[in-house]
Formats: C-alpha cells, structure tokens, sequence
C-alpha cells in the first residue's frame, strides 16, 4: 500500500462528501482525498490519477443509470476497488452491486466506525458488507448481466452518450452538451444500438433501464 494513499469519494451531496472524508481522514491521516459529484468528473479524476486505491460511489449519480456508473468503472479501472455507498441498502440491492463489480457496500446510515472499517478492509484487498446481508439473496438476472456486458465495452465517450440517450436527450442536445456535432452523436448513437442489438432509441432506454434501481416508493436510481 502506498504510504500517501488516493481515494475518491464520488458524489453529489457536499455534506455527506465532507462526512464521509471526515471519516477517511480520521484514520488515514495521510490520505489524499478527491471529491466529484458527478460521473464525467469522477471519470476524468480517475484518469488524471491512475493510482487512485480506493472508490467510494454513490449508486445515485449524476451522469450514470442505476449500477451503470459501476459498471463501467470496473470495465475500465479493474485494478480499483469500489465501494457502493447508498441509502437504499437491502440486500438484492447489495447483492446486484457485488454482481457488477463492487468490492463492498456501505449504507448511508452507517457510523463512522463502519466507514472506517470498510475502507481498511477493502483497501487490504477484502470484501465488506453490512452484517445483515443475506448473501442467499437473488441476484442479478441473465439479461441485466447481458446489458451490463455491453456497457462494459463502451468508451467514455460512448458511456456518456449512452447514459444520456437514457435521460432521453435528442442528438442535438446531447451534441450541445458535449461540443461536438450532432453527426458524430449520430454515429456513437449506431454503434451504441449496435452493441445492444437494438434498432430504436426507445428499445435502448428499455435496455439500460434494466440497470436500474427500483425503491419502494417506485423511484428509479
């Protein structure tokens, strides 16, 4: 382990960023935090710092659908272990995160004696998990596992579009969010169709939709 460890926190709340690197720097005083609160800042961080040895995301992300933010880190920065932080903790939603690529699972509601537990554990190359997961708990189905698959091939560019075809963004205003043309959107757009085996934009957003997060109020993460 380096002696001058980075680990980025990952999102979109500025206090509970604060809490949760409060709680890191409690025990690795040496520790060099980095906080985003998006994922095209959390993927831009990453690249800048190849040796980043920790994660912390929030499942709840600007920029990504549901564990698709997951997916893709751990499709392109393997070697980085990710802690899925989130209020919405029962245990098919633990059990998808770990199916997807997360090295633990911290609940929002945890203390800070757990934070700092999970971080050592998991920097130390363990797992951690809340006591109560059920580990017997379905996980992940064969066709989200398919989505995820393709996610996984996408380049950041690709990601991006992606996710925001999901928003439900026309060419242009994806185009306009990215300063590039609207024929190159048009292009990632096909090759993004392609991956998925779909032909519509409408059966793409049903296909990344299976990524997604369904809490008991109906919410979708």
């Amino acid at each position: 382990m380096q002696s001058t460890p980075t680990i980025i926190v990952a999102d979109d709340h500025p206090l509970f960023r604060d809490a949760l690197s409060q709680a890191i720097y409690a025990s690795l005083e040496q520790a060099q935090i980095k906080e985003v609160c998006d994922i095209p800042s959390l993927q831009k961080t990453v690249e800048q710092n190849p040796q980043t040895q920790l994660i912390l995301l929030d499942l709840r992300m600007p920029g990504a659908h549901g564990f698709s933010g997951l997916i893709h880190l751990s499709a392109h920065h393997p070697e980085t272990p990710v802690i899925i932080v989130s209020a919405h903790s029962e245990s098919d939603v633990i059990r998808r995160a770990m199916d997807h690529g997360a090295s633990g699972f911290l609940p929002k509601s945890s203390s800070m004696d757990e934070i700092q537990q999970a971080v050592t554990q998991v920097m130390n190359g363990e797992i951690w998990l809340p006591e109560y997961y059920d580990a017997d708990t379905a996980g992940s189905t064969e066709e989200e596992m398919n989505i995820a698959g393709v996610l996984s091939t996408l380049t950041p560019q690709q990601f991006r579009v992606a996710t925001m075809i999901a928003q439900g963004l026309l060419n242009k205003q994806i185009a306009y969010e990215l300063n590039v043309t609207e024929a190159t959107i048009k292009a990632h757009a096909t090759e993004i169709f392609r991956k998925l085996g779909v032909h519509s934009r409408t059966q793409a957003v049903l296909a990344i939709s299976k990524l997604d997060v369904i809490t008991a109020n109906n919410d979708q993460l």
